[in-house]
Formats: C-alpha cells, structure tokens, sequence
C-alpha cells in the first residue's frame, strides 16, 4: 500500500488489512484521485469486530469518572485542532471550509453533552419499597456497537453517536463512507492522543461487505446508521433480524411552507442558505419551497437576485458553495434539470455550465431554481440531494400542509409566517420530525434528539439526546433486602475514584 492509502484504525494504529480491494476517493474541486481506500474482507472485518469485542470489558469496568476525563481531553483537542480536520473534510467531500468548521462544531455539541454521562447514565432507588425491601436500578452499556455513516457529513455524523456510546462504556466500530473516509481515521488519532485504550474506537473501511458484516456478526449488539431510505430499511431489517438495536435514519423532502405575511426577505436569504448549503447534500436541506399565493412570483425574484451573487468554486478558497462530492453524483443530480423540463416545469436558472472559481475538472452543478414543479414529476417525490430547489404554488395553509403531509418521507420542514396562531396550528398538525418555525434547517442541540418520521426514520430511536444514552445502554433493576448492617471498618482519608 502507498502513503496515499487510507487504511482501517484497529487496536490503536492504522491498519492496511489483508486485502488488495480498494475504491477512488476524490478531490472533488479539482476532479481527480487523490487517494485510495481499502476495502475490507472477512478477515479484516473479523480482525476488527474482535480487537473491539477484547477491549469491552475492561473499558466497560473502567470508572465513569476515567471515561468523562478521556471524553474532555478529546473535547479540548478537537477543538484545538478542528482546523486540520475541516480542511480534510474539504479536500474529500468539497464543501466550503466554513461549512466544515460548523459540520465539526455540530458535533462537539454531542462530544460535550457525553462529557455529562455521570449525570446521563445514573440509575434510581426506592428505599422501602416493602418492608425492608429496597429495589433500585442501573444502566449499563451493550459491548461492540457500529456506527454506519453516510458521505455528506463525515465528522458530524459519527460524533452523533461515538461520543455517547463510547461515554456510556461500550466500544464503537465506525464504518465511514468510502467516498471521503480519512476524517475517520483522523478521529481515531485523536482519540488515542485523548488517552482512549487501544481497541475502544476503530475504523473498519470497506463497502457493502463491511456493512453486512457488522449487521451479522452476533458480537456487534447495535447498529446505527444514517443514510439513503433504501439502505436505511435494509439496515434496520438486516439487524433486526440478526438480534441487534438499531437506529436507523433515512433520507428526506424538506418543505418550506411559506404564507402571505412572512418576511420575504428572510425567507430568501433561508432558501438559499437551506437549499444550497453544502451543495444541497443534507439531508435536511429544504429541497421544496411551497409559496401560498400571492407571493410566488415575489420571493423567485428574490430568491434568484440573491443566486447571481453566489461565487461557486474550490471551498478551499473564498467561495460560498463547492462542488458534488463525485462525478456520477453530479450528473444523478444534474439529470433532474431535464426531468422538470421533460415534465413541464420552469427552470429559472439552470445551474449546469456555471462558471467557477476552481478547476474546470470539478465536479461542478450550480444552484439551480425550478418554479411549478408538478407534484407528481421525480424532480419533487424523489430525494435530489444536490442544489435543487423546487417551487411549489398553493392557494392556501390547509393546501400546504396537506401537501407536506402527504409525502413518503417526515424528516424536516418549516413554516415562515409571523402568525403565532399559524404558526402553533402548524406544529400541531404537520406529520414531521422537526420542525422550524422561521427557521429553514431546524437541527436540534445535542441535549433533544435528531430524527424525523415515517420513511425517514426506521425503528424507534432517535440520535443523541437521551434516545442516544437509552439507545447505547441497558436498564438493570434490583429488589435487596439486607437483614445485618456491616461495614469495611476505619478510613480517614478522602474518598477517590
């Protein structure tokens, strides 16, 4: 293997397996390989299941004082050192470097709320619950988890969920996307720099054969995943099956419900920013904005005055987007454009040809406007996840919120309005997992949990949050009762850990 291999992270050090299977991994602002990543075999992936597996029980019996000290010291070097990570997310992924610094912050929010877990994880008593009878709970961690996660966000996703799960005293074996997978292992050094003991994290690279091996291996007790519907269900069946916990977040159709008396202006300047953030690969970017008439035509005005003025280029430069992580995501997303006109929607501005501030050899799709997009054209029912955003005209809230309601997927929506009494009756009756109120991309803080609805959300947990500390732990419960009072004799020193 070369220096330009991107290897697993097993029991503490890279780790180049035992196989010559490996995929591209790009530079998506110049459009070329720059490295290539191994992909595991069985032997790899047993490799790596049991270097977790041998350091369970003693990370598991290490005290949660040690633990939340490792978790701090991970905290402080990530952020002392965050630079470094978001230039590796941009020369992979291609978003801009601001975008990665927030991707990274984002998940420092679920790496400080871990830092909590004495608080998170302690149990309860009842003393006299019968005469004599104490009956009291704890929660302890699973063992082996995994965590899949997707292209788009390849340090906010897995911070979702290692930091707890690691917290919590369980070990985690990360498969990253194949497509950008160096941030993972970046993540592993870190860790070990943290102090965390070899074999607590590992990074085990690979496709569909290291996704399968950890959705069947019986030492991996839960999975999570984040990821396209398809390989969300996939995921969740596959595991349920094999006898895991699975948490398993699909993809999504975001709306912006927009009626007559917003404020246009910040309606605008909220599509643009959710619509073509990170080059619209976010699974919660809004992708459909639905204007109750009269004010389509006003906010396409303002909508496409505020595209001219977007710079498109290298995000390793002074640009506001970048380019779609791989060429045939490019063109998947790019084949949209001729649907919507093939479907007799209006393109009013076309982001194919743009010209940009980075090598003509990216992979390069502008910000593209679509206005009456049929509801029953692809380029509205299908997951685009690039910078596409649809206009949708209705006559009235009701309309909209049927609309909204009626789609496969529930993860994300909004509504713009500054009628409190719109607004509260729309929290209430729309069928979504988040909602923003004047708020385009409503993420919740670490302390809530992430995770929508129907197709966009398999099983029933949620990320982080307390779903993520019930999610990664188990309850114990005890009924004692102690006849003889004892006690281990003379101490005056202070109590230590």
């Amino acid at each position: 293997m070369t220096k330009n291999t991107v290897p697993h992270w097993i029991n503490g050090a890279r780790d180049h397996g035992t196989t010559d299977r490996t995929a591209p991994v790009y530079d998506p602002a110049l459009g070329k390989e720059t490295k290539r990543v191994v992909l595991a075999n069985q032997a790899d992936i047993e490799k790596a299941i049991a270097s977790a597996h041998a350091a369970f029980p003693e990370w598991r019996d290490t005290s949660i004082a040690r633990r939340q000290a490792i978790l701090f010291s991970f905290r402080e070097l990530l952020n002392a050192k965050k630079g470094e990570l978001a230039e590796i997310l941009t020369s992979e992924h291609g978003k801009v470097l601001s975008d990665a610094l927030g991707e990274i912050s984002r998940g420092q929010e679920v790496v400080e709320f871990a830092c909590g877990i004495p608080h998170l994880v302690k149990g309860s008593y009842t003393e006299n619950a019968s005469t004599g009878v104490d009956v009291y709970s704890i929660r302890q961690p699973l063992g082996v988890v995994g965590v899949i996660s997707p292209f788009n966000f390849p340090a906010m996703v897995p911070m979702w969920f290692f930091p707890i799960a690691i917290a919590a005293g369980n070990t985690v074996v990360l498969k990253p996307s194949e497509k950008d997978p160096s941030a993972a292992i970046w993540l592993g050094e870190l860790w070990k720099e943290a102090g965390l003991p070899d074999g607590v994290f590992t990074v085990l690279n690979g496709d569909k054969e290291s996704v399968d091996g950890l959705l069947t291996d019986p030492r991996v007790h839960a999975i999570s995943f984040v990821g396209s519907t398809p390989i969300a269900q996939y995921v969740y069946e596959t595991g349920a099956k094999h006898g895991k916990r699975v948490q398993a977040l699909g993809g999504a159709k975001n709306h912006m419900l927009v009626l007559p008396d917003a404020d246009l202006d910040l309606v605008a300047d909220s599509a643009i920013n959710a619509g073509f953030g990170s080059a619209g690969e976010r699974c919660m970017a809004i992708s459909v904005v639905v204007a109750v008439e009269p004010v389509a035509d006003s906010l396409i005005e303002k909508i496409t005055e505020r595209m001219r003025s977007l710079v498109i280029g290298d995000g390793r430069r002074s640009c506001d987007m970048g380019p779609l992580v791989t060429e045939q995501h490019r063109d998947k997303v790019a084949s949209y454009i001729d649907i919507a006109i093939a479907d007799g929607a209006d393109v009013v501005v076309d982001g194919r040809g743009i010209e940009v501030d980075g090598d003509a050899n990216g992979f390069w799709l502008g910000p593209t406007l679509i206005d009456k997009v049929p509801t029953t054209s692809k380029v509205y029912t299908e997951e685009i996840f690039g910078p596409v955003l649809s206009i949708v005209r209705v006559k009235t809230y009701d309309e909209g919120v049927a609309l909204i309601n009626a789609g496969a997927f529930g993860n994300g929506t909004a509504i713009f309005t500054n009628d409190g009494g719109a607004a509260r009756r729309f929290q209430n009756e729309i069928q979504v997992g988040m909602i923003g109120i004047n708020v385009p991309i409503p993420v919740p803080v670490a302390y809530y949990s992430f995770g929508g609805w129907k197709a966009s959300l398999f099983g029933d947990s949620k990320a982080h949050g307390m779903y993520g500390v019930n999610f990664y732990t188990q309850e114990k419960t005890m009924t004692s009762r102690w006849l003889d009072p004892s006690h281990g004799g003379i101490n005056l020193g202070f109590p230590q850990n």
